[in-house]
């Protein structure tokens, strides 16, 4: 596969051919497979002078290539001849499926060439720094931190809450990432749709700014609002399903009706497109990770945690279902963690489950009011419709269940 790919992409033909074709690599593959045969017959020598020979005739390619007047400081032939002596020896070695493996994704680098520089190009430098960082935060400092608990009321759990900390870094880059990619030319739909996986009230909350100065735009911002609180649903879930997938199934049917409405209302939005002419606020995130808003997510988390301990403790399930309701005016992601974590007790996975979906409807309750008090016209009855059958889905949801 390899050396089809080398012979069809031009490598081995012409002034600048690098060393290796199909015939090339193919044998290349037959020297690594006879030298993890020998390996296995404890004949070391033999199978280290096969490879040593093989490992030096790629290595005299590449120097005799960048040899050549104007040659190219470009070493991925003979790279992957390496690569395929070292993939040959594991699969004789009985690693199959990792030497398939990695076989095919050496196969789809080399063909995806163009498309992996076009990539690359267009990472800049506050993308590259963000996923450096994020490597830092989770294989640096989560591991060094202690389990816990410690303290009253549940305690605090030192590794648990940095990765919330993680979790909601890696929404955010994700949505960030999102947003480059799709560009702006689907308009405010899209921008809303991928801007609530970050915050739906605060989608909510700019487009209804923005529709007073704007109302030619009062459609699109009208949907981008609902696509904004249609994605919060499978936030939600996939929140809930990674912290406590018992929370997560129990919470499906509450969900069942306002996904319908949800799938609507994303079904809408593609079928619109932008008007001609009409432009979208430029994104203003300057921290793709918004690392700070995440730790103080966390520390607000812990204290959420704490309360909610001595609300069961002292009200028992109604002060948990009304704490739920101020809580998800709020914060609906603090609410999901909060109440996933309280479902590790299997006695209130159920009550965990309804809290959250109290606290989804809560939050609706506030989006339509920020609609209507600072929404342009046009645009306040467009996103009342929208939220209105998003919370009678809901609402429906809990009477059902």
């Amino acid at each position: 596969m390899v050396g089809i790919e080398r012979q069809w992409s031009g490598h081995a033909s012409g002034p600048q051919a690098r060393f290796a074709g199909v015939r090339t690599f193919f044998m290349l593959g037959l020297i690594g497979g006879l030298a993890g045969l020998f390996y296995q017959e404890d004949w070391v020598a033999a199978g280290t002078i096969l490879m040593a020979g093989a490992i030096a005739l790629v290595l005299a390619a590449y120097v005799m290539a960048m040899r050549r007047p104007h040659a190219e400081a470009d070493a991925t032939t003979e790279v992957a001849g390496l690569l395929v002596l070292a993939l040959a020896v594991l699969a004789v070695q009985g690693a199959l499926v990792i030497a398939g493996a990695i076989t095919a994704l050496v196969v789809l680098a080399l063909r995806e060439k163009v498309k992996l520089h076009r990539t690359v190009e267009r990472i800049g430098d506050e993308e590259f720094r963000a996923a450096a960082q994020f490597a830092v935060l989770a294989l640096v400092i989560l591991p060094l931190l202690p389990e816990g608990p410690y303290g009253p009321l549940g305690g605090i759990r030192p590794r648990s809450l940095w990765a919330v900390v993680l979790l909601f870094s890696a929404l955010s880059f994700a949505g960030y990432i999102a947003r480059r990619m799709a560009g702006t030319r689907l308009g405010y739909p899209i921008t809303g749709l991928l801007g609530g996986l970050l915050s739906s009230t605060a989608v909510t909350l700019q487009f209804s700014r923005e529709s007073r100065r704007d109302p030619g735009l009062a459609g699109p911002m009208a949907l981008g609002v609902l696509a904004a609180c249609s994605i919060l649903l499978p936030r939600v879930a996939i929140i809930a399903a990674i912290l406590n997938p018992a929370v997560a199934r129990a919470l499906l049917p509450y969900l069942a009706a306002p996904a319908v409405v949800g799938a609507a209302i994303i079904a809408v939005i593609f079928l619109h497109r932008k008007p001609d002419g009409a432009e979208e606020p430029e994104n203003k995130d300057q921290n793709p990770l918004r690392l700070w808003t995440a730790i103080q997510l966390a520390v607000a988390l812990q204290a959420v945690l704490m309360a909610i301990t001595f609300v069961r403790d002292t009200w028992g399930s109604p002060g948990i279902l009304i704490s739920a309701a101020g809580l998800g005016l709020t914060d609906v992601d603090a609410l999901t963690l909060s109440m996933s974590k309280m479902g590790e007790d299997p006695s209130l996975v159920g009550l965990g489950a309804r809290a959250i979906a109290v606290g989804i409807l809560a939050n609706t309750v506030l989006k339509l009011g920020l609609a209507l008090t600072l929404g342009g016209n046009a645009f306040r009855w467009k996103v009342a419709v929208g939220l209105l059958a998003f919370g009678a889905a809901l609402g429906l949801g809990l009477w059902l269940v």
